[in-house]
């Protein structure tokens, strides 16, 4: 078959270039040792694209294999969806280590390569310098494609503001040989739409932010945003800020060598002046200089409850979801059943959700940034009807060097820019990934289990400052929630590290748990579920299991880590505060029905139902009795 010419140098000319690179033992441009060869140590195993041996692809033409695509253009229908056919046949040689790529953008040879995506110690030119947005293997759907040399597979794309081209690899994923490369590209209707809107809460009760991605930026189109109450019809509008982030912004490798992807120019718009419970509609677009508009498809939400109003308020919280690929894209990502189930359940009890909490580890993209498009498009159901707030994870933020707590790469080099830039929390410094939330009955003080919150530190004071800023008679549910646990938890690693949960953690919060009487803190970071007892330094408070009445004693501690990541093991320890466990994908569900009474649910993703479960009743009076475990404020004698 042709192999298609990019930016003027041909893959014939590649194949030259290599033998000369690989005689002379040259770079491309500025040699660097570090992030060639650590690229897949640096990614962290649980990314698919990270399999991919990005410093070992050679290339070898086979004019023999062809590869059809079909539709060539996407969204015709409408929408920001479409699916792929993928025909192709090699003649000779087919082996079940076949496999096919989907780059996007279309062009991905050794003319896009930077000092980042270059090394020494390199016998040859490394050919691929950008990752694939997804890739399945030839045999896939065809399971004799080893002997008769010719299959399809079905690909789900989505629009990322660029063409798709579709690439023939021989040698599996650890010594990929580059074979073929499709003549045909792929492309939406218009790839520079706008896309996958999220809305959040702010820092004011009666405003949301409403969030999307598009292929515009502020000088070829604003963006903005028409909106209004349902029933009255009257439309305002709002018009949006735009962020982006370049590769420079990126820590390290992958996300500034082969996972580096555009992200497109993200806006925000702030809706305000908003009636409580009402119903709102809102459709995202820009207007081009000509006078012409462009939209998405119109969408509604309900207006966040007045603060301290008895109403009916479900919330729902967990963390360590991913991403799934619906078309089973990726063999190796074993997040496809727990990710796109709990997405599922959810969008199915969409009608009984207000509020959703990701508490950190968001898609898992860990530098390779296509991954943020698929993951905002995986939830737009979600998010564009409901608040979606997210916590910072490890695999948004930790990479040495750049201000976070801990050492490790498990951001493949994102060091939280893309989250914090994708999703628009009410932060005070976007590096200061901590915020207060009010949101009826509930006020939420969500940390950032990233940064330094021991003692002393600027978090620690935000985190005393949101305790003690709760009215407890208008919000008399106190929650505190972040990413790692800061509090119990029964998982194998904290186990063998002996600590149970964060070394130092509960030594530095535990104290304030107590003293401003959080009723519950959730955590995610260990993808398992688990519940204590009322639990200060290390000891029940209570013995109730399923309703717990009067006076505050101690907080339960919930992990809900299990949204979609691979689950993780029990420590064998049997430690005397854990109440119930369950090894399997879920998440949990908060109803408060008045200022009395609050229900949490835990639920399987694989079918909703509920596994766990506990009530919480307590009057205002309650909430102000104290016993004597560190809850009771100094008093004195005198009349």
């Amino acid at each position: 078959m042709r192999i298609p010419q990019f930016i003027g140098v041909s893959y014939h000319k590649f194949q030259i270039y290599g033998i000369i690179w690989m005689l002379l033992g040259l770079c491309i441009g500025p040699c660097d040792s570090y992030s060639i060869h650590r690229w897949r140590i640096d990614s962290h195993n649980d990314q698919a694209l990270a399999k991919i041996a990005f410093d070992r692809v050679t290339y070898k033409e086979d004019s023999s294999i062809s590869i059809d695509v079909s539709p060539t253009l996407l969204g015709t229908q409408g929408g920001n969806v479409d699916w792929v056919t993928v025909q192709y046949k090699r003649p000779s040689g087919a082996t079940n280590l076949d496999w096919v790529g989907v780059f996007s953008p279309a062009i991905f040879n050794a003319s896009l390569c930077t000092e980042d995506t270059v090394g020494v110690n390199r016998d040859y030119a490394p050919f691929l310098c950008t990752a694939p947005i997804k890739y399945q293997f030839a045999n896939f759907t065809s399971s004799n494609y080893a002997q008769h040399g010719e299959g399809s597979l079905n690909f789900r794309l989505i629009n990322q503001r660029a063409d798709f081209s579709f690439a023939f690899f021989t040698g599996g994923l650890d010594e990929p040989v580059l074979l073929a490369v499709s003549n045909s590209l792929a492309k939406f209707v218009n790839p520079k739409a706008p896309s996958y809107p999220r809305l959040a809460l702010t820092s004011h009760i009666n405003e949301v932010s409403v969030t999307w991605t598009s292929g515009y930026s502020q000088m070829d189109a604003t963006p903005l945003v028409i909106w209004g109450h349902l029933t009255s019809g009257v439309e305002n509008i709002a018009i949006a800020q735009t962020l982006r982030f370049e590769r420079s912004d990126m820590c390290g490798s992958p996300a500034r060598s082969v996972g580096w992807r555009d992200p497109g120019y993200i806006h925000t718009a702030v809706l305000a002046d908003l009636w409580p419970n009402n119903i709102y509609f809102y459709k995202v677009g820009h207007k081009h200089p000509n006078g012409t508009y462009l939209w998405d498809q119109v969408q509604n939400f309900t207006a966040a409850p007045f603060p301290g109003e008895e109403s009916m308020q479900q919330i729902i919280i967990f963390g360590d979801m991913g991403k799934g690929e619906r078309d089973l894209s990726n063999e190796y990502n074993n997040y496809q059943p727990g990710a796109l189930n709990t997405t599922d359940r959810l969008i199915e009890d969409l009608d009984n959700i207000d509020l959703i909490f990701h508490i950190g580890d968001i898609c898992y993209a860990n530098g390779y940034l296509s991954q943020w498009d698929q993951f905002t498009e995986q939830v737009e159901a979600l998010a564009s009807h409901v608040p979606y707030m997210i916590a910072s994870g490890n695999h948004e933020r930790d990479w040495p060097g750049t201000g976070s707590f801990y050492l490790n790469k498990d951001s493949g080099g994102e060091c939280g820019v893309p989250a914090q830039t994708m999703f628009n929390m009410p932060l005070k410094n976007r590096e200061n990934f901590w915020y207060s939330l009010d949101y009826g009955l509930f006020h939420f003080c969500i940390a950032d289990s990233e940064h330094d919150w021991r003692e002393g530190s600027e978090q620690y004071r935000f985190i005393e400052g949101c305790l003690a800023s709760a009215d407890r008679l208008k919000q008399p549910w106190l929650i505190f929630a972040a990413h790692r646990v800061l509090g119990y938890s029964s998982d194998k690693y904290y186990g063998l590290e002996g600590t149970f949960g964060e070394p130092m953690a509960r030594e530095s919060l535990q104290k304030l748990w107590q003293k401003y009487k959080v009723d519950l803190a959730f955590f995610g970071h260990v993808h398992n579920y688990e519940r204590t007892c009322p639990v200060y330094e290390n000891k029940c408070i209570s013995t109730e299991r399923s309703l717990y009445t009067g006076v505050f004693n101690a907080t339960i501690h919930l992990v809900v880590g299990g949204a979609g990541a691979s689950l993780s093991d029990y420590s064998e320890v049997q430690t005397s505060w854990s109440t119930f466990k369950d090894l399997d994908h879920g998440f949990g569900k908060l109803t408060a029905f008045n200022r009395s009474t609050l229900l949490f649910e835990y639920k399987r993703s694989s079918n909703g139902e509920v596994y766990d479960s506990f009530w919480i009743k307590r009057e205002y009076r309650d909430v102000l009795g104290c016993d004597s475990m560190d809850n009771c404020p100094p008093f004195t004698l005198a009349t």
